[in-house]
């Protein structure tokens, strides 16, 4: 029997092949507006010619930070809005702030960079921190920010670390309804019955900081709260208070668990069109609102909270590049302060702006500087901390590594904070700098978009954020006993 000969369709099969795989190699890099990525069967054995990585043409601005023409015009700035200092006190101050920062190089943490005139960026904060006992309310953070937040992550273990050092217990304001509330793991939240208006579809001005209001769609809308049992800090509040911006005549009922026991209060919220707080007091662990008559009942959230030590609140937007905080209306914000005031406010945004084909973020700097100004008429007793950047990657011949626009738009930040005056803290020098991301994620620290960071990795930079701020604390200690 004679055998089959194979070969010849073999041969034709490879010709085949070949012909396709160098059809593909020539194919341009964009169709219609899609990337392509070139086929090249040679590409592990190839010579590639030495290039100079756009990572290595711009790394250098974040050494230089004071090089560019933006830069050199943020003292004078700066100085313009200077209080009456003593001349020699301020010297001192600064003396001291130097040397510290020089010590602080030594060493692999990443502290705190103060623009403001004395380096008394963060002093409000510090001070309501000591005397919380006194001011009869805890020091409050506002932490704003994106998806990068959401869910508690960072969040939840810088507050859990502030907590531990200074007092104070809960997760303070939660929004009535949220898409995180079944993975967040700090609050044990549901809500029915609420219809969500956000500042990031809605361009009215009409926003405090939460970024988003609340209507009940039908009759009995509710919401109901219950603190953790998991950690000793969110067991159990000394307050829970329910907080609306108008009103009409809705009727509430609050069943809530106190010192074991539960109870419940019917009543009628008073007529506002203010920022309103209905709040009750006692040792709370759980907490159920139910609404009716609700026509014309607008409402931000509930706070669960302690009445000293640190609270600090989470106000994720997901999508929030920032920009939008100009927006903020500054009459109900000034009304939201008188309820709940912030004497610190910490900025996280960027990786909604980051973009693979933009190098120049100079109009983002400008629009950010706005923002800055405008949350400082709005909250005029807050200070005002942004976070940099996290680093980011994306595959270059097949590899990850940082994209080069983290490091210019990184550097934009810095100049809104120059500026402004604020406060600033390197979030991608405290990762760990240039290709940190890849190790986060290899640790399971972070996302495989090689963006987002995982729980864990969140309360890595908790745990160095929070270093940042004793040490900041430290030196203000040690500056006050030199001026005294």
């Amino acid at each position: 029997m004679k055998k089959n000969n194979y070969m010849g369709r073999l041969l034709a099969l490879l010709a085949l092949t070949t012909a396709m795989c160098i059809a593909l190699y020539g194919l341009p890099g964009e169709i219609g507006g899609i990337k392509i990525r070139k086929v090249d069967l040679l590409s592990d054995i190839r010579v590639k010619q030495q290039q100079i990585s756009p990572l290595d043409s711009i790394k250098q601005l974040l050494l230089q930070p004071d090089t560019l023409e933006a830069d050199s015009i943020a003292e004078p700035v700066v100085a313009v809005n200077t209080t009456q200092t003593d001349s020699d006190a301020l010297q001192r101050r600064d003396s001291l702030y130097k040397a510290s920062r020089v010590a602080a190089k030594k060493t692999a943490d990443v502290y705190i960079e103060d623009f403001s005139e004395g380096h008394v960026g963060l002093k409000r904060f510090f001070r309501a921190i000591k005397n919380s006992s006194q001011m009869g309310r805890p020091a409050r953070v506002a932490f704003m920010g994106d998806s990068f937040i959401e869910g508690d992550i960072m969040v939840g273990d810088f507050r859990s670390a502030m907590q531990k050092e200074f007092g104070g217990r809960g997760v303070g304001f939660v929004p009535i309804t949220s898409v995180t509330a079944q993975f967040r793991p700090t609050v044990e939240h549901k809500a029915n019955g609420w219809k969500t208006i956000s500042m990031l579809k809605n361009k009215k001005k009409c926003f405090v900081l939460p970024g988003t209001v609340f209507l009940p769609e039908k009759e009995n809308a509710t919401i109901s709260l219950k603190n953790v049992r998991n950690n000793a800090l969110l067991q159990e509040v000394e307050s829970v208070g329910l907080i609306y911006e108008e009103n009409r005549q809705t009727r509430v009922e609050l069943v809530f668990t106190d010192n074991g026991s539960t109870d419940t209060i019917a009543s009628q919220l008073p007529y506002t069109n203010r920022i309103t707080l209905d709040q009750i007091k006692g040792n709370i662990t759980q907490a159920s609102y139910t609404f009716t008559e609700t026509d014309g009942f607008r409402a931000l959230g509930v706070a669960l909270e302690d009445m000293s030590g640190v609270i600090v609140d989470n106000f994720s937007l997901r999508g929030n590049s920032g920009m939008i905080l100009d927006r903020l209306d500054k009459e109900k914000c000034l009304e939201f302060a008188e309820i709940r005031p912030y004497d610190l406010i910490i900025l996280q945004y960027g990786l909604n702006v980051l973009s693979s084909e933009v190098l120049d973020y100079g109009w983002y700097r400008q629009r950010m500087i706005n923002v800055v100004e405008h949350l400082k008429e709005c909250f005029p007793e807050s200070d005002i901390l942004l976070l940099g950047v996290t680093d980011r990657s994306h595959q270059v011949d097949g590899e990850y590594e940082t994209m080069p626009e983290v490091l210019t738009l990184l550097h934009a930040q810095r100049q809104i904070a120059q500026r402004t005056g604020i406060a600033f803290w390197n979030m991608y020098e405290a990762m760990g700098g240039e290709n940190s991301m890849i190790q986060y994620v290899e640790k399971n620290w972070a996302s495989k978009d090689y963006t987002h960071f995982s729980f864990r990795g969140g309360r890595e930079l908790a745990g160095a954020l929070t270093k940042a701020i004793l040490f900041e604390m430290k030196f203000y200690d040690e500056a006050e006993t030199i001026h005294n």
